[in-house]
């Protein structure tokens, strides 16, 4: 149910940081009960654009009209309390806080008694909005920091909705969702747009952004190149809005058959971790990509914590044939050439306030040892350097900050860290997640490449195509236990693999 009337305009925002043109001119207008997307490549400024819609930014020039009124939010409270609420791209929960506290963050006071906050009715309160807008239970009373990235997604979802907004903002929510809540979150959509309301979301995924969408806003390097409608666009056509030209060259792999070696670089036996998995038994060879996939709570993600030493197994063992080593602990992991890029890359993997250079050379710093022992600030600044130019990372120099680049850049550097190093096998948990098609085909060849030097690679993933695309067999899991293994082959469709997966 969308109308032809304005419930925002947006006449020539711009925004600046230092000498950086975030936002140049922009003029945007979005409909009531209209489903808009914006794309465009890591740096194009989409972020920033709905930044200041949230109050989270303010704008250098131009205004905002909402509702047919002058809008100008400082805070996000600001834009709250005009029916605005935003789900940002990085994480935005308060871990040492428990979920349910979160969903109602800065606005606790509706639940205290005699300045005691009353966790019964704020309990209550929050699965009231869950059930409300038909989201998965979350445990409310758990610290937010020991949840997985989708269950503080949710939580953060929540929030947004608590306030019952009249515009929803989000912010590539959905690559951190499985393939269950992502259609949970689709049918959220529809909802929004059936009572006249209207959400911004902005996706690397140029097909699901066609498909969820009404119209679709193009960025490049901080200005509009366009604004289309959602059905009369095709994916390529987006792609040369978004780059300037044609993305030429393979995406995903173009053979139809699994390829790789004998020699078994590591054997998972029997792993069990109470609640979590039950006897998960596989193998991944050299030069082999195995992918992992399956809904909400398979426990594909636990299984590549697993694997690397990061979560202690109740049962079972992760042994390194040929070396004769059995992986007790991440330490272990990192001494026999093991790599592992988590999910959350900003806070479990990137030293985020840390310089490009530090987070480049952390795996390396045993090789990187001068003549006397100590660390060598010499080896250190040529292997971030030769890392910089060969993966290509945007960066004024490598001693810029971690936390001033693009979520792409920042994904080249988290994964580049590891090809710096001589490994055997990654441990690959969402790579793509958050970069744009550019970085996302940039990351696909360095598979390639690893796969073809010998480099095993286990890709945990919740996009299925990813994973299609790229593995030799796929691990279907449900319920924490492994379901079916397919191979590259006849059966190697999401047709197939969803209807183990369900």
């Amino acid at each position: 149910m969308s109308t032809n009337e304005n419930i925002l305009e947006i006449k020539g925002l711009n925004k600046n940081f230092a000498s950086t043109r975030a936002n140049i001119n922009i003029n945007f207008n979005l409909k009531k009960g209209e489903i808009r997307g914006l794309i465009g490549e890591n740096g194009s400024g989409k972020s920033t654009l709905m930044s200041q819609i949230a109050g989270i930014y303010h704008p250098d020039s131009g205004e905002m009209v909402l509702k047919g009124e002058a809008y100008s939010p400082h805070t996000a409270i600001d834009a709250n309390n005009a029916g605005i609420a935003m789900v940002v791209q990085e994480l935005g929960v308060v871990g040492t806080l428990p979920a349910g506290v979160n969903i109602f963050l800065g606005r606790t006071k509706q639940f205290s008694k005699g300045g005691i906050i009353s966790l019964k009715s704020l309990h209550a309160a929050a699965n009231e909005q869950l059930e409300k807008w038909e989201l998965p239970k979350v445990p409310l009373a758990k610290m937010s920091e020991d949840m997985m990235v989708e269950t503080r997604k949710i939580v953060e979802l929540a929030r947004a909705l608590s306030i019952d907004p009249d515009i929803l903002l989000l912010d590539e929510i959905t690559q951190s969702l499985s393939l269950d809540n992502r259609n949970k979150l689709y049918g959220l959509l529809r909802r929004f747009k059936e009572m006249g309301r209207s959400v911004i979301v902005i996706s690397h995924d140029v097909e699901e952004l066609i498909e969820i969408t009404d119209t679709i806003t193009v960025l490049r390097d901080g200005e509009v190149v366009g604004d289309v409608v959602s059905n009369d666009i095709s994916p390529d056509e987006i792609k040369r809005m978004m780059v300037g030209r044609e993305i030429s060259g393979e995406y995903y792999r173009s053979d139809a058959a699994p390829d790789f070696r004998d020699t078994v670089v590591l054997r998972a036996e029997n792993m069990s971790i109470e609640n979590e998995i039950k006897d998960v038994t596989f193998e991944v060879h050299e030069g082999e990509i195995l992918g992992l996939c399956g809904l909400s709570d398979s426990g594909i993600h636990t299984v590549g914590e697993a694997v690397y030493g990061l979560k202690k197994l109740d049962a079972g063992e992760v042994v390194l044939p040929e070396r004769k080593k059995k992986i007790r602990s991440a330490d272990a992991a990192l001494k026999n050439s093991m790599a592992y890029v988590p999910k959350d890359r900003d806070h479990e993997a990137l030293m985020i306030q840390a310089s490009v250079r530090d987070n480049f050379t952390l795996p390396s710093l045993g090789e990187l040892e001068g003549k006397i022992g100590y660390l060598s600030i010499g080896k250190q600044h040529k292997l971030a350097r030769r890392m910089t130019d060969q993966l290509s990372v945007k960066t004024r120099d490598i001693f810029q900050p971690m936390s001033s680049l693009s979520g792409g850049n920042k994904q080249k550097v988290n994964l580049g860290r590891w090809l710096a190093k001589d490994i055997r096998l990654m441990v690959l948990d969402c790579p793509t997640r958050g970069v744009d098609v550019g970085v996302k085909a940039y990351i696909y060849q360095l598979m390639k490449e690893a796969k073809a030097g010998g480099i095993a690679t286990i890709l945990i993933s919740d996009e299925l195509t990813e994973v299609l695309g790229m593995a030799d067999r796929v691990i279907v899991m449900k319920d924490g236990e492994v379901k079916e293994v397919i191979e590259r082959g006849e059966r190697f469709t999401e047709q197939d693999v969803i209807e183990v997966m369900i």
